[in-house]
């Protein structure tokens, strides 16, 4: 809902005149420190970018070297005047941005200069600090605008006086604001199409009848009540965003509209048709008191049938995340027949009931998850349910079982999350049909599937038989991999994606050479104590080792397949040796790999914890005894021993030769010869 504005600029830029770059007739000046226009030499330039500078002023004669000028652009600049006269040699002038200014301080000169411009279209005054009254002085006389923006000013209050001979306007932007009340400020606006008045302070919007208006914008406010005018006209109204307020009631809709997107996202809404004990509340009435200056008007409505019998048939998008659903009363959604996208996460939900009489046949994506969901009910006999849902969220909810074959019956489903509920998949056919479980064989459209902290007690019988799965998430379930893990083989050919963070998984527990299309695999927060040799010849691109207890890689990693195909490695929080870093050094080297906690990867070294790249010099010099070849020290070490025995042989050799000799002669009894 925001203004925005730009040009595509194919062309390369050249210098022109004050350091500002220039392609064709469009000239940038972003950033350049100007305390004023820079001279236009070549005399043709329709769009002119001056954001990002220091001007203060423009005076009459700032742009007269600019007569062709359509564009004008002053974004966070210090200005605070406009000379009445400015704009005088520029009347083609159709969109001009004066985003975050200071043109509070002279605002009705500004205003006079900007009543000089017949045909602007497009003006962005945000960020001005402005009050309601400055900004009727500045608009007054700008009946051609179509857009305007004054956001992020101070304007508390609108009344009909502020946007008086606005007629062409079809786009209004008062975002981030402080208005805490609207008194018929918007009936003058005949074309207006979008309204955009988020971030402020309104308690409630009662008498909604702006039937030309395509989208509304009021979400973060504090509004309790929003009550359209009883009427049958035809709204135009397409999308209504009423999320992030304090809503207590489902908002009273036009009974005819265009309505395709309703956002209801974080109140505090109910239904209130029947008690969470039981008491119907479907015939109870309610009084609006509504005090419109000196009259007051008391309006009587069921408390049901008018806040929820809005003609809905057009709507496709429902958001109410967020609030205090507890259940969804009788035919609401067969209300909504064309509706694709339905959000109820974070209710407080405890069942959920598909039924014939609910023609969600075009229902694309229903998010159930974080609820109390025990029971997800399907009527008996019902042909094919949900046969368009793709996307079907059931995490973080109490279900323990669902209806037997529920998604086969849903034959375009491709993504499918029951994390954190304690089901257990279905064995093969033939096994235990009678069991409470999740059964998705045979589910060939299933490409997703998340079953994180599920308590799953292996997944043997291989219950993936007949599936396509290309993502498999098996977090958190510590038991998963204890039993068969045959059921591999169904997956070996599709499976891409693998989680199987805090499965208490060892180095030898899987093989995974056979999952040659894997692509990324998440083996973090386990037991792993060496690196899987089985990895070794997979082409991965995504790897995440955190959280084990591995000592190395190994040496060569960086040039086996994985480490060629790697993209991204992740590694921190493992007791790596400080003294085997190796592998380290290789894939520091490895071109294209990515290491995003690389920063946080650690080594030990006896007591110390270290970064491997700033390993100080005593420590290096100790793993260089530590990984020495150990003959060959012990030889170093035993050739000085060895030496000092065969000299000293030698000496006393020497010095007993003699003794020796005659001793010799005297045992065998032979003279010497003369």
């Amino acid at each position: 809902l925001a203004v925005g504005w730009g040009s595509g600029m194919d062309a390369a830029w050249t210098p022109s005149p004050g350091g500002c770059e220039l392609v064709q007739s469009i000239m940038d000046c972003t950033g350049r420190r100007l305390s004023s226009i820079p001279g236009n030499f070549r005399g043709d330039t329709k769009e002119l970018f001056l954001d990002d500078n220091t001007i203060q002023v423009l005076s009459n004669a700032s742009l007269l070297l600019y007569p062709q000028l359509w564009h004008l652009s002053l974004t966070r600049n210090r200005l605070e005047l406009i000379e009445p006269g400015v704009f005088l040699s520029s009347q083609s002038l159709q969109v001009l941005s004066l985003t975050d200014n200071l043109l509070f301080t002279n605002y009705s000169l500004t205003a006079a200069a900007l009543s000089t411009l017949p045909v602007l279209r497009m003006l962005d005054l945000a960020g001005n600090q402005l009050t309601e009254n400055m900004v009727s002085v500045l608009v007054r006389n700008l009946s051609s605008l179509e857009s305007l923006s004054v956001a992020r000013n101070i304007i508390m209050r609108l009344d009909s006086s502020i946007f008086t001979n606005l007629t062409q306007l079809l786009e209004l932007n008062l975002e981030k604001n402080y208005i805490f009340e609207i008194d018929n400020a918007f009936e003058g606006l005949q074309r207006l199409q979008r309204l955009n008045i988020a971030y402020n302070y309104l308690p409630c919007l009662v008498g909604f009848g702006l039937t030309q208006l395509r989208v509304l914008n009021v979400s973060n406010n504090v509004i309790e009540w929003f009550l359209t005018l009883e009427s049958d006209d035809l709204f135009e109204l397409e999308v209504l965003d009423l999320s992030h307020n304090r809503l207590l009631f489902f908002p009273v809709l036009p009974r005819q509209s265009k309505l395709h997107s309703l956002l209801l996202q974080d109140n505090r809404m109910s239904f209130y048709q029947r008690l969470p004990n039981g008491t119907s509340l479907a015939n109870v009435t309610v009084q609006f008191l509504i005090i419109d200056g000196n009259s007051t008007n008391i309006t009587t409505v069921r408390l049901w049938d008018d806040l929820c019998h809005s003609n809905l048939s057009s709507l496709r998008l429902l958001d109410m995340s967020q609030n205090q659903v507890w259940g969804l009363p009788d035919d609401f959604l067969a209300q909504m027949p064309s509706l694709t996208h339905l959000k109820l996460n974070q209710n407080c939900l405890e069942a959920f009931h598909l039924s014939e009489e609910d023609p969600l046949a075009m229902l694309t994506e229903l998010d159930l998850s974080q609820n109390q969901l025990v029971e997800l009910g399907v009527k008996v006999g019902i042909g094919h349910i949900l046969p368009n849902l793709q996307f079907f969220n059931l995490s973080t909810n109490r279900l323990q079982a669902l209806p037997p074959r529920i998604f086969t019956r849903a034959r375009k489903i491709t993504t499918l999350d029951l994390s954190r509920n304690r089901v257990d998949l279905c064995p093969q056919p033939g096994e235990a049909e009678s069991l409470s479980c999740v059964d998705i064989r045979g589910v060939e459209s299933l490409t997703h599937l998340s079953l994180a902290g599920c308590g799953l007690q292996g997944l043997g019988s291989r219950p993936f038989q007949g599936t396509s799965l290309i993502h498999l998430d098996l977090s958190d379930n510590r038991q998963a991999l204890s039993g068969d893990l045959g059921w591999l083989q169904d997956l070996v050919l599709t499976l891409q994606v693998l989680s199987l963070r805090n499965t208490s998984l060892s180095s030898t527990a899987v093989d995974f050479s056979a999952l040659n299309s894997l692509v990324r695999l998440d083996l973090s927060g386990n037991s792993l104590a060496a690196f899987p040799s089985s990895l070794g010849s997979l082409r991965l691109r995504s790897l995440d080792l955190r959280d084990n207890c591995l000592p190395a890689l190994p040496p060569d990693v960086a040039q086996a397949p994985l480490g060629r195909s790697l993209r991204e490695l992740y590694l921190s929080r493992n007791p790596y040796n400080c003294c085997t870093l190796g592998w380290w050094d290789a894939l520091q080297q490895a071109e294209g790999l990515r290491v995003p906690d690389g920063r946080e990867v650690t080594c030990r070294h006896g007591s110390r914890t270290l970064s491997p790249g700033a390993l100080p010099e005593p420590v290096l010099q100790s793993c260089r005894w530590q990984t020495a070849d150990l003959a060959l020290l012990y030889l170093v070490l035993a050739l000085p021993t060895c030496l000092t025995l065969l000299v000293a042989f030698v000496v006393v050799f020497l010095m007993l030769k003699e003794k020796l000799l005659k001793m010799v002669k005297m045992r065998c009894g032979v003279s010497s010869p003369y």
